[in-house]
């Protein structure tokens, strides 16, 4: 840890982002969120309510869907993050990329990160999840646009491009 008289504390950390090592210094008390944004140029990740409700900010941290509002990125370090950049493999869209354009499951597009993500983790853990599955990890994140159907839609789509 670093200090400097008239400026906050700050610490070296270095995150794994998409496969990519960012070595930051940040204040320990910096979201992931604010972190990827600022100090890695990763803007995918959107912040709407950075009290964890809306979701706007999921990312995967081993796999596992996680707010990044709520979690410092100092807890980061040693992880793999995983963004809505890190989706698609180079022009190649992921699958849920690819049915969320299909299905019209966007529409402002400021909450489908965060879908994005939540959905991709979902569908990475559990190939073959039931509608009701769905809409139950879905229910996690806030859209005010979309009416949540072609998001289901979307999500049941990738999942059978994913089984093959």
């Amino acid at each position: 840890m670093t200090e400097h008289p008239s400026a906050p504390p700050v610490m070296d950390v270095v995150l794994l982002v998409n496969g990519h090592e960012h070595s930051i210094q940040v204040e320990p008390r910096r979201t992931l969120a604010d972190a990827l944004r600022d100090d890695c140029g990763l803007t995918g990740t959107h912040l709407g309510c950075e009290h964890g409700v809306c979701g706007a900010c999921t990312v995967l941290i081993d796999g596992e869907p996680v707010r990044s509002c709520l979690i410092f990125a100092v807890q980061c370090e040693g992880a793999e993050v995983r963004t809505v950049e890190g989706l698609a493999d180079g022009e190649t869209l992921h699958p849920i990329q690819e049915a969320f354009w299909e299905h019209h499951g966007l529409q402002c597009g400021f909450c489908t990160p965060g879908f994005l993500m939540l959905s991709a983790g979902l569908l990475e853990t559990e190939p073959d999840p039931s509608h009701e599955r769905i809409i139950e990890v879905l229910a996690s994140n806030l859209c005010r646009c979309t009416g949540y159907q072609n998001i289901v839609a979307a999500v049941k789509a990738a999942a059978a491009a994913m089984r093959g």
